[in-house]
């Protein structure tokens, strides 16, 4: 499997692993991706800033993610408390998916693994994630992945979200 960087040319694949998600996630009665996000100019976005990567395997595609280190906006204020202070340096994970014919593959912890070893080679501490509520299945790879839930904050939607962070040693 290989992990890299998205681009422009890339945008039909990625919505259709998003159109994919979108689907699995109202199967699931959790309205989270389902007003139409991430729209595909969210996508070139990140795209642009060169923080969405792809996952594939001979060459299909069959996990997407935005990982960045810039920082969050939505995560300055918490009810709660994040592990490590405001203005550290971390990296986060958003818009992440995995095609549902490959779930339960490990595929999002190849991602998640990919990510977390980028952010200990620069000697970046922790690694900041949200999720939705009733996203059970995130929720537990978080758990498995050694994340501690920190508290609830506030998307630009103005809806809830399940903050978490990791700290690497």
């Amino acid at each position: 499997m290989t992990i890299s960087r998205a681009q422009h040319s890339d945008i039909n694949q990625i919505m259709k692993i998003v159109a994919d998600a979108q689907q699995y996630l109202g199967s699931l009665g959790i309205d989270q991706w389902q007003n139409g996000y991430p729209q595909d100019f969210v996508i070139q976005e990140d795209i642009e800033n060169k923080e969405f990567y792809l996952l594939k395997k001979a060459n299909e595609l069959l996990g997407i993610s935005m990982f960045s280190t810039r920082g969050e906006p939505s995560y300055k204020k918490i009810d709660g408390k994040w592990l490590t202070p405001d203005d550290s340096v971390y990296g986060v994970i958003h818009r992440m998916a995995v095609l549902t014919t490959h779930k339960k593959a490990g595929l999002a912890q190849f991602m998640f693994e990919h990510f977390e070893n980028e952010l200990k080679a620069e000697g970046i501490k922790s690694m900041r994630i949200d999720t939705h509520k009733d996203n059970q299945g995130m929720q537990g790879l978080l758990k498995k992945r050694g994340y501690n839930y920190c508290g609830i904050i506030i998307v630009r939607d103005g809806s809830e979200r399940l903050a978490f962070e990791k700290l690497f040693t």
